[in-house]
């Protein structure tokens, strides 16, 4: 099927706008009270109630279609993506949130490391400029606060595994996507994330209820923003484009995450984060030159066979 750059580029703008009101949701849902990793589990909750009925009602023919192999990619998805925002989230109780950023933010170079290992995906020398060029920007955003949190090193750790189960959740979404429709695809892999997260609360023993009307407004709102149009356009652009390329695109989240703080909680732009901004804004214009002109080459190559 084929697709406009324009429509790919304007819905990866759509779907990074989407995915950047999550630090702010959460960290009103947080000042209700409620405690991260619940506001991650109600997160994947809400949504998961809204698509699963959707998607047996429309693609029901289709899930039970699904082969035994397909169901071990969803079920390995799902639970990569819930271990991601278990880690994440609680990588900020021990280290600054910057610190946290940083490293969760180096999904794309274990994307793109898995890539050429799993998928046979060797990345070009410009897709390589810009993914070093972006993850330059995105440690500069942060390097003024670098070293600031509590037990650092556990921080550090988790947020670091939160980089490698986000780009394992691209890499098998980039597979799954090629064959099978969006909707079947992210109803399932949420679904799996929220019973991966359920049970990592329970572990925990955080409670679940008992939290203002106002607390779960906020959850919904990140169910319904971040994650069923922020993730979903994300996971909607890999059938179209590459793993390694979409995780370079999530390297935008600080920056719109950044001005959205600025402009909701009054929090400070610092010269660090503009300049960092501008490397990453910089490494995806690269990044995307690389991608979209190798994908209009295969085009030309098809048109031409």
């Amino acid at each position: 099927m084929e697709i406009s750059r324009t429509r790919l580029l304007l819905s990866l703008c759509m779907g990074i706008v989407a995915v950047s009101f999550a630090s702010v949701l959460i960290r009103f849902a947080q000042g209700t009270g409620m405690p991260s990793l619940s506001i991650a589990a109600w997160r994947l909750i809400l949504a998961s109630t809204i698509l699963l009925p959707y998607a047996w009602a429309t693609r029901r023919d289709e899930i039970r279609d699904l082969s035994g192999k397909d169901w071990a990619l969803l079920v390995a998805s799902g639970v990569f993506l819930g271990l991601h925002f278990a880690t994440w989230i609680a990588s900020l109780a021990y280290t600054s949130v910057a610190s946290s950023v940083v490293l969760v933010s180096m999904g794309p170079l274990f994307v793109g490391l898995g890539s050429w290992v799993f998928l046979r995906e060797r990345p070009g020398a410009l897709l390589v400029v810009g993914i070093a060029l972006a993850a330059t920007g995105s440690v500069a955003i942060s390097w003024g606060d670098l070293g600031q949190g509590r037990d650092q090193l556990a921080g550090d750790l988790l947020a670091l595994a939160g980089a490698v189960f986000v780009a394992g959740y691209l890499m098998i979404g980039y597979r799954v996507r090629a064959r099978r429709s969006l909707t079947t695809y992210i109803a399932l892999v949420y679904g799996v994330a929220m019973v991966t997260l359920v049970l990592i609360v329970l572990i925990a023993r955080q409670p679940m209820f008992g939290y203002s009307l106002q607390a779960y407004g906020w959850v919904l709102a990140l169910a319904l923003g971040p994650q069923i149009v922020g993730h979903s356009t994300l996971n909607w652009a890999l059938r179209y484009l590459s793993a390694t390329f979409v995780s370079i695109v999530t390297l935008a989240e600080p920056i719109g995450s950044g001005l959205l703080a600025y402009l909701l909680l009054s929090e400070a732009v610092t010269w660090s984060t503009a300049a960092g901004g501008a490397m990453v804004l910089a490494g995806i214009y690269i990044a995307s030159r690389a991608e979209l002109g190798s994908r209009a080459a295969a085009q030309a190559g098809q048109s031409a066979g």
